[in-house]
């Protein structure tokens, strides 16, 4: 890529570090969209022997530029996300798209069709990893940091999108078990108080 077109396309992905999302990170501070992106990507690459069939250089990808999109449209979070936000996100990000030289401009449009669809394993996996990674943030933030629908949100988010995989069901049960400790824990707590 030329350097002029590189940066430009750099610009446009440093607005992540600036979009905050609305989880927590275990500091207290505000996550921002680029840090989820950077952390999935890396949950990606750590269990790409548990999908030996799959292409994981493919999901590494997809998670590096799932959200994107979000450059324009800054973070929603998902319990306030409907599909009007997504066709707009989605048409804001293919527009971008179309500014980017080739063979990033296929590529990237190649991705996002794929991943929009849901039909690969590729796209299940970073789908299922995307939402697993939102909910291991969550169990590393304070509760006070948690809105009162989370608490059962923490549970029923991502369960869908693991079922495909034993491997991924038994992350989830892992994190779920997780989620009530932390629960329980800060209950005990405010018991003692």
């Amino acid at each position: 890529m030329e350097p002029d077109a590189l940066l430009a396309v750099l610009s446009t992905a440093e607005r992540l570090k600036c979009n905050l999302r609305h989880c927590s990170t275990s500091s207290g501070r505000q996550e921002s969209v680029a840090e989820h992106s950077w952390r999935l990507a890396l949950l990606a690459f750590l269990v790409k022997d548990e999908f030996p069939e799959a292409d994981m250089d493919k999901v590494i990808r997809m998670c590096l530029i799932h959200d994107l999109g979000e450059a324009f449209t800054g973070d929603i979070p998902a319990f306030q996300k409907n599909t009007s936000d997504c066709i707009r996100e989605d048409q804001l990000f293919s527009s971008w798209i179309q500014t980017l030289p080739e063979p990033y401009q296929t590529e990237f449009r190649d991705l996002l069709k794929e991943m929009n669809a849901l039909e690969t394993e590729e796209s299940k996996i970073y789908k299922a990893l995307d939402k697993l990674e939102a909910v291991i943030q969550h169990n590393e933030s304070d509760l006070r940091t948690w809105l009162p629908l989370e608490y059962e949100l923490q549970f029923t988010y991502a369960s869908d999108s693991v079922s495909f995989s034993p491997y991924l069901q038994r992350l989830k049960t892992r994190v779920d078990q997780w989620t009530h400790m932390k629960i329980r824990e800060s209950q005990k707590e405010q018991d003692l108080s």
